[in-house]
């Protein structure tokens, strides 16, 4: 069968759907265009911000920056270097981007379960009726010192539950955080069926601060949950093909 699921590659489009929803708004960090004016407006008003392209997945080409004394620390897949001014930052991060399109977002402190930074994909999927379901939730577990999270990243694939509780939250709390992010799936989901057309699938970028804020960091619309066949228990998988194959989806 062919797959059958719209796909909205524009990272800074698919922001402003969920900026333009008032349910959706205060889950999203601030984010903006790459450029000059941006980038010292949002130096000037975060401690780290995260630039990324506008198109592209498993977090290729992603760049950190943190204030340091003295100017900034960037930093990306293969290194870092410090810059002195924001003339020598931009410059700097101008050359890596060349002509590409790339967004700037406030950096959120993700919290660590065992010493380690996470985050979680909310797997949503429609049904043949039409009704959005929140399939999955697991968490992408990131390499210390990594840019991003992801798999391809060096980060490892864990389960919901066993990963908030080695951050240290509760067995309540990590209930009541899973119900929020299954409501907040099902919603984003009515926010792109506003949008567009044909979309079957969407998979939730959504980050936790150390306080247990949720905030959703981007929303894939073909979204990969590969790495879920490689884990001991396979029925993460299993339910989210079961929903998959009916619109073509492989794995």
């Amino acid at each position: 069968m062919k797959y059958r699921s719209s796909t909205y590659k524009s990272k800074w489009v698919k922001t402003k759907w969920l900026m333009g929803s008032g349910k959706i708004r205060a889950y999203v960090p601030a984010t903006k265009p790459f450029s000059r004016n941006n980038l010292q407006e949002m130096m000037g008003r975060f401690a780290t911000v995260y630039c990324k392209p506008t198109s592209g997945s498993g977090g290729a080409g992603i760049m950190r920056v943190k204030k340091k004394k003295g100017g900034y620390l960037l930093q990306h897949a293969t290194g870092q270097s410090r810059q002195g001014s924001m003339d020598s930052l931009y410059a700097r991060m101008k050359s890596r981007i060349g002509g590409r399109s790339y967004l700037l977002q406030k950096g959120i402190s993700l919290a660590k379960s065992n010493g380690r930074p996470f985050d979680t994909r909310v797997m949503v999927q429609k049904t043949n009726q039409g009704k959005w379901v929140s399939t999955a939730l697991f968490t992408k577990i990131g390499r210390p010192g990594k840019v991003a999270t992801n798999y391809k990243q060096g980060g490892s694939i864990g389960y919901f539950r066993p990963t908030m509780a080695g951050a240290g939250f509760g067995a309540g709390r990590i209930a009541s955080k899973e119900t929020e992010l299954k409501r907040l799936g099902r919603q984003v989901g009515g926010v792109f069926d506003r949008r567009g057309k044909g979309f079957r699938e969407l998979g939730l970028d959504v980050a936790m601060d150390g306080d247990g804020r949720v905030w959703i960091l981007e929303v894939n619309t073909s979204p990969e949950f590969y790495p879920l066949k490689n884990m001991k228990d396979k029925s993460l998988y299993r339910r989210i093909m079961s929903y998959a194959k009916q619109y073509g989806r492989k794995g």
